[in-house]
């Protein structure tokens, strides 16, 4: 199979979709992989880094589109590369369909089959496919919330480790999946004072033994969340329902109940978000305000550390990657997990989540494939 990977474009994204260790497995398969010039600067992988290991260089992302069977990616793409996608190709990345209609008209346009890494389930009902960008996301929303509540980037001026004789911050987490896990890790190592509410009692049992008991767990209804916000100096959303929209946990009118310069970010925000008042900011401009609450709302949080997310996220997506360039279609009707990924083919949406969120018309994805 022709397998391409063209330069991300979206504001500040640096991560790629094939490392050169991931390209060279595709060749030793038999692949012919076609790299966009550049596509690698971010996590400082040269054109020459690729040819060695068998790629060809494009010059331009439209060489790419055009000569490729399946084309991987890591963000959604954008309205020039949805134009650029034509039946008949398979489209390997995170797409984040349902808070994002226009896309998927542009998905549903071009005839593409969309395989979404963040539908991709595993035989103990995770993603994998979604996890380590979960575990980055999730760590990387400590730092960017404590940077946030410095006073001269408009928070309260709280140090979440506090010092000897003064309060830690206080930090809630809303969700105990693997984002909220690995916030509550990167906050616990900054000597936060720390919350998590689920609605899984299994699941704040774990946490519990987990962290020995160093974070307070509560289960999520809505006057724990609303107690743990109005306390709390940081806020996390860590809230994740597969495909779908995310359900909106803090109100707009919550936010006159919490501390002025409290800190709210939203890792959520690729799913719509589980704030009433997010929406998606870019690296270059990260944070705004809302009657005196900051809020961190960037769609691509990853993409801020590259290296560590490019490894991390091919080391996941690579062995379903070779199975759909060496079957094709056939593999996704022999593998119910990569199936599960399937989120639009040949112009049906195939998540039942997504059609659910769009009211759109729903085809089951193997009846899609057969027809």
């Amino acid at each position: 199979m022709r397998v391409g990977c063209p330069k991300e474009i979206k504001n500040h994204e640096y991560r790629v979709g094939l490392t050169p260790a991931a390209a060279r497995e595709y060749v030793a398969h038999g692949h012919q992989v076609m790299i966009e010039s550049g596509a690698g600067a971010g996590i400082d992988a040269s054109d020459e880094d690729y040819a060695a290991v068998g790629a060809s260089i494009a010059a331009t992302a439209e060489e790419v589109f055009a000569a490729a069977e399946m084309i991987v990616k890591v963000k959604e793409p954008q309205p020039s590369e949805w134009a650029q996608l034509k039946e008949g190709q398979i489209l390997y990345t995170y797409l984040h369909l349902a808070p994002d209609p226009k896309q998927t008209e542009g998905l549903i346009a071009s005839g593409v089959t969309g395989v979404a890494y963040e539908t991709v389930t595993d035989a103990h009902g995770g993603l994998p496919l979604l996890a380590p960008m979960s575990e980055v996301a999730g760590r990387l929303s400590v730092q960017a919330g404590a940077r946030a509540l410095e006073k001269a980037c408009g928070g309260r001026g709280v140090l979440l480790g506090g010092v000897a004789g003064v309060a830690s911050g206080r930090v809630a987490i809303i969700g105990g999946g693997v984002v909220g896990k690995q916030a509550a890790k990167m906050a616990l190592g900054l000597g936060a004072d720390v919350t998590i509410l689920d609605r899984s009692i299994p699941r704040l049992r774990d946490l519990d033994d987990l962290f020995e008991g160093r974070v307070k767990t509560a289960f999520s209804t809505p006057t724990a969340v609303e107690e743990a916000v109005f306390a709390a100096d940081l806020v996390i959303g860590a809230v994740l329902i597969p495909g779908a929209t995310t359900p909106k946990l803090v109100t707009r009118e919550m936010l006159s109940g919490m501390k002025k310069g409290a800190v709210l970010v939203d890792v959520a925000i690729d799913q719509g978000g589980c704030f009433e008042t997010s929406h998606a900011t870019t690296h270059a401009e990260p944070t705004f305000e809302v009657e005196g609450i900051v809020h961190y709302c960037v769609a691509n949080m990853p993409g801020a550390v590259p290296i560590t997310s490019t490894n991390a996220l091919n080391n996941a997506t690579l062995p379903f990657g070779l199975a759909l360039a060496d079957r094709g279609l056939a593999a996704l009707t022999a593998d119910p997990h990569l199936l599960a990924g399937l989120n639009v083919h040949r112009g049906k949406v195939t998540n039942r989540a997504v059609a659910e969120a769009l009211g759109k018309p729903f085809i089951d994805a193997a009846e899609a494939l057969k027809a």
